[in-house]
């Protein structure tokens, strides 16, 4: 049986990568790129505030082609919606079937996700859904995957938690009613090391920064 050609949507952080590493497992499924969207003023990716050129690292030690999807900034969802209706046709060039994303509970951006795929062609799925958070976070460390907290959400997370490495240290740290895998937008994460990678990539912080809803530490590349 032929293989479903999968693009994994990246993110830089933990949940993505351990998406990646599930489906690099499944016989069924030939992982062929990862895709970012990046702020095309900032060069910096979503979210995660993570420089282009660390994203670019994660690809090349996964040996895996990166699509970089350039948003202007500011962007309506019109825009951003056109913006990617133009990749889900580039990647029907390519045979590709399935986005893979590492979404874990909230239903509203699955069901986003999902019904903007409707019709393509391209199917939306999502193997980490609905497992139990706790014992995911559990998996990942146990499972070799290394990554960095880059951003919390103040209102949520005190911002001393930016820079500390995801471990198990740091989720018996959370207080009460913080997710594991800060699928509430508590905290996000960069992957440095993962089983996947060649080897590790080496990062240093730099300044700490506040924006909008967000803190968030600037990483560099050592070296």
């Amino acid at each position: 049986m032929e293989k479903q050609k999968t693009l994994i949507s990246w993110s830089t952080g933990k949940d993505a990568a351990w998406t990646c590493l599930q489906l690099a497992q499944d016989p069924t499924i030939e992982v062929v790129g990862i895709f970012c969207s990046v702020n095309a003023l900032y060069q910096r990716t979503a979210v995660h505030s993570v420089r282009i050129e660390l994203l670019q690292r994660q690809a090349a030690a996964m040996n895996l082609p990166l699509d970089v999807i350039e948003i202007p900034y500011p962007c309506s969802n019109i825009e951003y919606e056109a913006i990617m209706d133009a990749f889900v046709e580039q990647a029907k060039q390519r045979k590709v079937v399935n986005f893979a994303y590492g979404d874990l509970f909230l239903a509203d951006i699955k069901n986003y996700r999902v019904n903007n795929l409707v019709g393509t062609g391209i199917n939306a799925i999502f193997p980490l859904w609905e497992l139990d958070t706790q014992q995911l976070a559990n998996d990942m460390v146990a499972g070799g995957q290394k990554a960095m907290v880059t951003c919390v959400d103040p209102r949520r997370l005190s911002a001393d938690f930016v820079g500390k490495v995801f471990d198990s240290a740091f989720i018996a740290s959370l207080p009460e009613g913080i997710d594991p895998c800060g699928e509430n937008g508590e905290f996000h994460t960069f992957v440095f090391d993962s089983p996947l990678f060649s080897k590790p990539i080496d990062i240093k912080t730099g300044e700490l920064n506040s924006e909008g809803h967000y803190t968030w530490i600037d990483l560099e590349l050592v070296g």
